[in-house]
């Protein structure tokens, strides 16, 4: 096969001038184009008041393609494709009696068990939440009747945080293997748009990801596998160095020496079990702040001009970075375009804030995390878990300043810029349920954290015109963005630094950061476990 980039076409052309464009790109005949494949489709939008058009990459078979990569020789933009297929590096024996255990059935889970269950594993998943369908209704009692569930939330549950947010799927992590495109295929066959495997940022969306999840669930017990729903992990059964199984929360101990956890980054408690049976545990960097509110319209038009609107484009996105003079990155985070800002938490009496886009993406608002990384040298040091300390204590504090309801305390953009607690929202409305308690943001987060925000916003308006216009709602606080902690493994055996047979995986134990990639790495665990469990059994 052949792979051609950097393909340009104008945005409104027509489906047959793809194929056309391929032609006259490699000088061929038509009816030498034998089959061709969209690998990723974005669009250049640097003139977007003057043309915007899509730029392609395609892998295709044709006549004589020796013949053709001879004659683009010194091409770089024509080059053979490479195999992107996905090929199983194990196969588990008929008569394999031991069974692997996975813990957490979010994106990393998910796709750690059903690696394992398509190579005839049949894992043991063990889900402290509940199945999608239970778990958003729980989800919207707390968004519509502030009741909240502490095992089942945004946090905890089939499909893990991943499942309310954007859906997003894509990531900038180094691939060489193409477990990307496993994630992608396989999402895709339980029922997602077949577009995810090719446009430039691939997105479900909440409603649609529910019933893939539940679908990807099905096949993993059709292969063998079983899934336990409200089976919460309550200890670790360790002995001389290797895990051995683990205690539910109902007394029942199930054993294996094969054990991965796909914990997630508000599993606090077992964090702390973790570090209490002396598995290696340490703090890392994450990131703390707010979401940021403004008309989807506005960040449309700064960001695509005439086009805004345009139908084959859709809501447009943003990211931003800047440097502060007090030496501190400001960033966006897990942008939602026409989305909401959601009630977050997990634990009583705690508020957390998080985005959330459907499909459709067609809510008035667009929001994203506007957050301050911090590291546990300089902000706080201690043991092991003082970051989850840190996210605790701002939590309960953010609790009390929204009025101690899981309303969340918020601002308008132009008051916290100016030192001036807010008393009314301008045009833009917060969508945030239960509700927005304006006020004074500037006790929710450390100092240097809000020093850095408020020079920050400003410059953020100097390259999205109208970002800090005055009456834009910043909604406190976003704290989980990232696992305070890194459950340390070794490089090559995926297994935890000090106990044999514990896999840490996915974005709890500080190896992924969303949806792909946290799929990504329960494959590459999963690929562990089955060679360890081959390579054991081999003696």
């Amino acid at each position: 096969m052949i792979r051609i980039t950097e393909l340009q076409l104008p945005l409104d052309h027509p489906a047959e001038a793809l194929r056309t464009a391929i032609v006259k790109r490699l000088k061929i005949k038509d009816a030498d184009l034998l089959n061709f494949t969209v690998f990723k489709r974005s669009y250049d939008a640097r003139k977007k008041n003057s043309e915007i058009t899509f730029v392609y990459i395609i892998d295709l078979q044709a006549n004589n393609e020796e013949k053709i990569l001879g004659r683009f020789a010194d091409d770089k933009n024509i080059r053979p494709a490479p195999d992107t297929n996905y090929y199983p590096v194990a196969e588990a024996p008929a008569d394999l009696n031991e069974r692997p255990i996975v813990i957490g059935f979010g994106p990393c889970g998910l796709f750690a068990a059903l690696t394992l269950a398509q190579m005839g594993f049949k894992p043991i998943v063990l889900e402290r939440g509940k199945d999608v369908r239970r778990r958003t209704k729980d989800t919207w009692a707390l968004w519509r009747n502030k009741v909240l569930t502490p095992e089942s939330n945004v946090q905890f549950g089939e499909g893990g945080a991943g499942l309310f947010s954007d859906g997003k799927l894509y990531s900038q992590i180094k691939d060489p293997k193409f477990y990307g495109r496993k994630v992608m295929y396989e999402f895709v066959r339980a029922g997602a748009p077949e577009e995810i495997m090719y446009v430039s940022k691939p997105h479900i969306g909440t409603f649609r990801l529910t019933g893939v999840v539940a679908a990807m669930r099905e096949e993993i017990k059709s292969l063998g596998g079983e899934v336990r729903f409200e089976s919460k992990v309550t200890d670790f059964v360790i002995e001389n160095g290797r895990i051995e199984g683990v205690t539910l929360a109902d007394g029942e101990t199930l054993r294996s020496r094969y054990v991965v956890l796909a914990l997630g980054h508000s599993s606090r408690d077992t964090f702390r079990k973790l570090h209490e049976r002396g598995v290696y545990v340490e703090a890392k960097p994450f990131a703390v702040g707010f979401r940021i509110e403004h008309p989807q319209s506005l960040i449309d038009h700064a960001r695509l001009g005439k086009y805004a609107g345009h139908p084959e484009l859709g809501a447009a996105d943003y990211k931003v970075v800047y440097h502060a003079k007090n030496g501190r990155a400001v960033y966006s985070f897990c942008m939602c375009p026409g989305g909401t800002v959601v009630a977050a938490t997990s634990e009583p009496n705690r508020v957390v804030t998080n985005g959330m886009s459907q499909y459709s993406r067609n809510e008035r608002n667009a929001n994203a995390g506007i957050v301050v990384g911090i590291n546990p040298e300089e902000d706080f040091p201690g043991g092991p878990l003082a970051g989850v300390e840190l996210q605790e204590k701002l939590e309960s504090h953010a609790f009390e300043l929204g009025g101690r309801d899981y309303c969340a305390p918020g601002q308008l953009v132009g008051d916290f810029i100016r030192g001036k607690a807010s008393t009314e929202f301008g045009e833009v409305e917060p969508s945030y349920k239960p509700g927005v308690l304006l006020g004074d943001l500037a006790s929710s987060l450390p100092d240097y954290v809000i020093e850095a925000i408020r020079e920050a916003l400003p410059e953020f308006g100097k390259q999205i015109r109208g970002f800090d216009r005055n009456d834009a709602i910043l909604t406190g606080i976003e704290t989980r963005t990232s696992s305070p902690v890194r459950i340390t493994r070794e490089h090559e055996s995926l297994q935890s630094l000090n106990t044999r047979g514990l896999y840490p995986a996915g974005e709890g134990a500080g190896y992924a950061g969303g949806i792909l990639s946290a799929g990504v790495d329960g494959i590459k665990v999963a690929e562990a476990v089955a060679k360890a469990m081959l390579a054991d059994l081999q003696g």
